[in-house]
């Protein structure tokens, strides 16, 4: 009888998902946990793989969109009767033949599966000569599943291995980072003994699903395995095309993910074209990503033979350049984003007002203390400690530009947790200062070179990018003149800093070169006030023009 392959529950808040790509053809034979489809969701883009051996009988069609729960696909038969695949390209054996966990599901642990001692994954380099793993006598093994990290996270990226397969491990001991689209966390091991990874190093998988397992009884070595460096003398080629289900596999260089791959062809870029930054020169997902198409070359000029033409009838005249079209379909994840700024645009009065800046007293300031605050504080004076002085004081000041709408209520705070956009490998992150209001030039600045560190890194976990009462973003940093930033909701308002640009102006009937800087406040005309925002903004430039008002709360 078929094995029915259904869509498994990915969230709670997740109804649907899209089938984006069939990564295995209809009637081919596939082995168990081997990836066969790529699903999206509104939030999130995971991999679906197979339950069992056997041949795939597709039910749904690729780009079809169905709920949860739905069959899209069987299996029929077993697998066992199927021909050899080649050496060079064969995955190693299934362990065992026991249902495996459904590894997108967060329910338990399959038992079966978890009485496996050995994991039928292919050794480093692919060698198709190594032998299946040796159970080891008298002890089972621990399946490590991707734990939930937040409610709103669906799928994490396994950023690096610490521990190579087949390392000895300690409980508790970190074997992984992983990278969600808002953090980077830590993996530890579940136990001790001899890890064996079930997902390489740049994969993208769903909450709850097998990354690895810990084989019990420390210090088994598989019987039979063959050293990593049997690999090599198999075709790079093959190393790219032999990744065992589930299993850790080395890549060439320049050879992307699967994920990547399916990128690169929707934007019609050739793999040789992109520099991967993954191991061993490996195309990664963010690569795919950020690569752009190189431009089309132009044509030598050729001269046309002359062609007759019918009578009253003329060719257009050839436009120079070229004329190419590409279209690439929107992901799940991109259309939520958009739907979620659409969101803030229309359910809130969003209102901006201007206002500039003479940042001299300020430069004067920092120009004069600089050297003696970095010797002292051991961190340098930076114009993020100004503004976020600057605004707190006006905050308190200006509660509602503080406050936020619940419902039908306005939730008034009275601490300032100033949230400072921060330009990270990844994009843009924004985590917050913490009671902004009650820290010393030196506290913000060693918490804005702490903050930006570990987003640099990405290293910032949820708790540190949520509970913000005000943002802070400095276009300026990338040229930007002025511009009307968006609420970061629920917030309800948001600073937007800018260029400093020399500029001719009046003083005291005298016209003066200064350095100047556009302020732009957004803000939810529902709750602030003309009166309050202009107030504001004004108080905000009365102290960056004279910074001592903030040493003396004046």
């Amino acid at each position: 009888m078929p094995l029915e392959i259904k869509i498994p529950a990915v969230g709670e808040s997740i109804t649907e998902v899209t089938i984006a790509k069939w990564l295995k053809k209809d009637g081919e034979a596939v082995k168990r946990d081997e990836v066969i489809a790529e699903l999206e969701s509104d939030k999130a883009t995971f991999e679906l793989p197979a339950e069992a051996d056997g041949i795939l009988k597709i039910r749904v069609a690729e780009g079809e969109t169905i709920g949860i729960g739905t069959v899209i696909a069987e299996l029929d038969g077993a697998a066992a009767g199927a021909a050899p695949v080649p050496a060079a390209t064969a995955p190693a054996p299934a362990a065992a033949s026991a249902p495996a966990a459904d590894p997108i599901n967060k329910g338990e642990e399959n038992p079966a599966a978890s009485d496996q001692a050995g994991y039928g994954g292919t050794p480093a380099g692919g060698a198709a000569a190594a032998a299946p793993m040796a159970p080891a006598a008298g002890a089972g093994s621990v399946e490590m599943k991707i734990p939930n990290v937040g409610e709103s996270i669906a799928e994490v990226t396994v950023a690096k291995w610490l521990k190579e397969d087949g390392a000895q491990v300690s409980r508790d001991e970190v074997i992984a980072e992983l990278e969600s689209d808002k953090a980077t966390f830590e993996l530890p091991a579940e136990a001790a003994g001899i890890l064996r990874h079930a997902v390489k190093e740049g994969e993208t998988i769903s909450i709850g699903a097998v990354i690895a397992r810990i084989e019990g009884g420390g210090g088994q070595v598989p019987h039979g395995a063959a050293p990593a460096t049997a690999a090599a003398a198999a075709p790079v080629a093959a190393l790219a095309s032999a990744p065992a289900a589930g299993g850790a596999a080395t890549y060439a260089t320049g050879v992307p993910s699967p994920a990547a791959g399916k990128i690169l062809g929707e934007k019609g870029i050739a793999a040789a074209d992109v520099a991967g930054t993954g191991r061993d020169g490996r195309i990664t997902k963010e690569d795919a990503q950020n690569a752009q198409a190189k431009p089309a070359a132009a044509p030598a000029p050729q001269v046309a033979p002359a062609v007759a033409q019918a009578p009253g009838t003329s060719s257009p005249a050839p436009a120079g350049g070229s004329r190419e079209v590409r279209r690439e379909r929107m992901s799940n994840l991109r259309k939520t984003v958009a739907r979620r700024l659409v969101t803030v645009k229309n359910e809130t009065a969003m209102l901006t007002t201007f206002n500039e800046v003479n940042m001299q007293p300020i430069m004067d300031l920092r120009n004069k203390f600089k050297d003696q605050f970095k010797a002292k504080n051991g961190v340098g004076l930076g114009f993020m400690s100004f503004f976020t002085k600057a605004v707190c004081v006006a905050l308190q000041e200006w509660p509602s530009v503080n406050a936020q709408i619940d419902g039908t209520d306005i939730v008034f705070n009275d601490f300032c947790d100033i949230s400072i956009a921060v330009s990270a490998p990844k994009g843009l992150v924004v985590p917050v200062i913490r009671n902004a209001e009650q820290l010393s030039f030196e506290g913000i600045e060693k918490e804005v070179v702490r903050l930006a560190g570990l987003a640099r890194d990405n290293k910032l976990t949820i708790e540190q990018m949520t509970g913000g009462t005000f943002t802070l973003t400095n276009g300026g940093v990338f040229g930007s003149m002025l511009s009307t930033p968006i609420i970061n909701a629920p917030q309800s308002a948001i600073l937007g800093m800018h260029n400093i640009i020399q500029r001719p102006i009046a003083e005291n009937g005298q016209v003066v070169i200064r350095p100047m800087m556009y302020l732009a406040l957004s803000y939810d005309h529902r709750i602030i006030d003309g009166r309050e925002s202009v107030s504001f903004l004004v108080r905000v430039k009365e102290l960056l023009e004279d910074p001592t008002r903030m040493m003396f709360g004046v």
